[in-house]
């Protein structure tokens, strides 16, 4: 039996394409951890900061398991509610802002007038510091989630509103002749083409959106007094930061981790949904 035949007679292991590129990606995410934890303990070993300045990681992992009180559940729990709280209000906040801007970018899609009169206002919209928003919507909202709500929904709206409406202006001028050849109307051209074309830079505006409302709801809680959401906790441990250093990077990491959860579902919606997109339209 020769060696042609012999690798001919092996059985061919199938790889998915998915399934392998989902490997390298972890792969690369733990790398990329592993890393920045090892930089980390390095800094602190060559220059010698105190604890203070910079925690141990270990002792940061190790709070996550030491009640804040006697009695009282491990920090760990006590985050994880927090992250909860915080993250169902900054998913009310996502898709109230990515409704918002969708519709202005619709709107800015069919009338420059419109564009041209109502964008500055848009843009100077965030020029604004939101630290001096916040404080105003809780008063005109009254210190409740819907408040906190509405502060996520003002960082999310404008990169869906200025992405959308890019999307929905790529169309090239040849689909557009198209479409209107054959007596499409507006709602027809909106649906069937430029909505379409503009699923890409959508999605790419929402993955940036959802983080932004995780950050806007913790800021819309510090104003509001709210105590269940990660908001409370950050100001709470910054204020006794002296005492115990290690909750309050704790307190930062689940906060971020909270951010980067808001970010893999918009990904992985992406995934399942651009796929149906003409391969065109991706920028």
């Amino acid at each position: 039996m020769t060696e042609t035949t012999l690798k001919n007679d092996l059985p061919r292991v199938e790889v998915n394409p998915q399934l392998s590129k989902l490997v390298r990606t972890l792969l690369i995410i733990a790398a990329v951890l592993a890393l920045t934890l090892l930089v980390w303990q390095a800094i602190k070993a060559m220059f010698g900061l105190p604890e203070r300045t910079l925690p141990n990681v270990g002792d940061i992992l190790t709070a996550f398991t030491v009640p804040i009180q006697e009695g009282k559940p491990a920090l760990g729990t006590l985050l994880f509610n927090a992250a909860v709280f915080t993250f169902r209000e900054a998913v009310l906040g996502f898709f109230l802002g990515a409704t918002i801007g969708f519709i202005l970018a619709i709107v800015f899609a069919h009338s420059r007038l419109l564009e041209r009169g109502v964008m500055p206002y848009v843009v100077a919209s965030q020029t604004v510091p939101i630290l001096a928003i916040a404080p105003m919507v809780v008063i005109w909202l009254k210190a409740d989630w819907l408040s906190v709500a509405v502060i996520a929904a003002y960082l999310t709206f404008f990169p869906v509103t200025i992405n959308t409406l890019r999307g929905l202006q790529s169309i090239t001028p040849t689909s557009l002749e198209l479409m209107q050849s054959y007596a499409a109307n507006r709602w027809q051209i909106l649906t069937k083409l430029r909505i379409p074309h503009a699923v890409p830079y959508i999605f790419t505006a929402l993955k940036v959106s959802a983080t932004s409302s995780v950050v806007g709801a913790i800021i819309g809680e510090l104003p509001s007094g709210i105590q269940d959401g990660l908001g409370y906790q950050i100001l709470n441990y910054s204020q006794y930061y002296i005492q115990g250093p290690p909750r309050l990077w704790a307190t930062i990491l689940v906060a971020a981790l909270a951010g980067m959860l808001a970010f893999l579902l918009v990904a992985i919606a992406e995934r399942i949904i651009v796929r149906w997109t003409p391969p065109e339209a991706k920028p």
